[in-house]
């Protein structure tokens, strides 16, 4: 099993690009939701840990949960509303957000019990390891399960307009470090960070898989560098596609039975070209329509990681 732990929320979504007085549409998201959701359609077996409303949105997040086939045993529920998110969307289909979190639900968050002994390794990121209380218990929830021996995942995801204290947040990805196996991000999250590969690498993680937009993806390793070109596609947003490949990474370490403190260590090149040609696949196929939609394993099936298919429900 996978937990994906962090932040549910609702998108709104403007019908016309570039249009401010454009209409908003709901869209259920959040990039650990994605992941979670992007997981279960690529066959995973997949937990969300996580805080979420109980009203008319909160409800509808966790439908969906259950509907794609997310286990709900680690949420947890609370009367304040949903966090949304108002997305505004550029010429080339990149997306910004406006946050409204005060007083949300996801924010407050706690440490949980336990996790279910067949987890193999947790996933973290996002809005939830910026806002407070909830940050704090996301982060001690990462602490001990690597001290647990789990296989940790870091997506930062950096949505700058949420973080007050930019040196403040840095400081505290620097310390998340020695308890990351894999760490993901964007170019753009990797040069707001510092982009120290180096020093990041030397911190814990045993591979840094940094996304490139169409450029494609790189991993970097303790042993070398490698690149795999982005897949060719007519894109109608980016909405969701970070989250694709982090769900694609995470599923075909799975598969290849490389979730395991230390496993990335002496994963070879031919390796980590499958696995990130698989994630390269992944995003293109989320940015040809329109939201947050992962694709499914069929949509994947050039590359064979060996688990059958489930259609978009």
């Amino acid at each position: 099993m996978i937990v994906v732990a962090g932040e549910a929320l609702i998108d709104l979504v403007p019908q016309v690009s570039g249009d401010a007085s454009a209409p908003l549409l709901p869209a259920r998201g959040g990039g650990p939701y994605n992941t979670a959701i992007g997981l279960a359609r690529l066959g995973s077996t997949v937990s969300f840990c996580s805080r979420i409303s109980t009203d008319a949105f909160g409800v509808s997040l966790t439908d969906r949960l259950a509907v794609e086939q997310v286990s709900l045993d680690l949420v947890q529920r609370g009367p304040e509303p949903t966090t949304l998110a108002v997305a505004s969307l550029g010429a080339d289909g990149s997306a910004a957000y406006t946050f409204y979190c005060e007083g949300t639900a996801d924010r407050l968050f706690t440490l949980p019990g336990p996790l279910p002994a067949e987890t193999r390794a947790v996933s973290f990121g996002t809005c939830s390891l910026v806002l407070e209380p909830g940050a704090s218990a996301y982060t001690e929830l990462m602490r001990r399960e690597a001290r647990l021996g789990r296989f940790i995942a870091l997506d930062p995801n950096i949505r700058a307009g949420l973080i007050a204290d930019p040196d403040a947040y840095r400081a505290r990805f620097g310390r998340m470090l020695p308890s990351v196996s894999l760490l993901k991000l964007s170019e753009e999250d990797a040069q707001w960070l510092g982009y120290d590969l180096a020093g990041w690498l030397a911190a814990g993680p045993g591979a840094v898989v940094v996304t490139r937009g169409d450029a494609g993806l790189t991993v970097h390793t303790r042993a070398g560098e490698y690149s795999v070109p982005g897949e060719p596609v007519r894109v109608v947003d980016t909405i969701g596609a970070g989250d694709s490949v982090n769900a694609a990474l995470l599923h075909a370490l799975s598969e290849l039975d490389l979730l395991s403190a230390g496993a990335l260590a002496g994963v070879p090149e031919t390796t980590w070209r499958q696995i990130l040609d698989f994630a390269a696949r992944a995003a293109a196929v989320t940015c040809a329509r329109a939201g947050a939609e992962p694709p499914c394993a069929h949509e994947l099936s050039a590359v064979d990681l060996g688990r059958p298919s489930r259609s978009v429900p």
